[in-house]
């Protein structure tokens, strides 16, 4: 398949967007200091998007009806959350996550 230069352009425009919105916050935040309120706030922010990724695998959507509990992850989820709650390191949590989510499904 040839590739024609308007999806090379696509491509490349995609990948220049992407690595801009990346990388300018962090030259513009350089020259200002922004108030600790805004800080704590963003301080949340990661807390916020694990919170909503975890909520999303425990749910299976169905349209038209409430959401059913995804079992596996729930019951991977039981030692993943003691890890976490012991360690508070972020390795060992995902292997722990990764390592139970295995295990539960080899025996379901």
């Amino acid at each position: 398949m040839a590739l024609s230069s308007y999806v090379l352009f696509v491509i490349l425009g995609s990948g220049l967007v992407t690595w801009l919105s990346r990388v300018v916050p962090f030259i513009l935040l350089k020259q200002f200091k922004l108030p600790k309120v805004v800080v704590n706030f963003l301080g949340f922010v990661p807390i916020c998007i694990m919170t909503a990724l975890w909520m999303e695998s425990l749910f299976n959507q169905h349209l038209g009806q409430f959401p059913s509990l995804n079992v596996p992850n729930a019951l991977a989820s039981i030692p993943t959350l003691i890890s976490a709650m012991i360690s508070k390191n972020l390795l060992i949590i995902v292997i722990v996550g990764v390592l139970s989510l295995a295990v539960v499904n080899l025996l379901v």
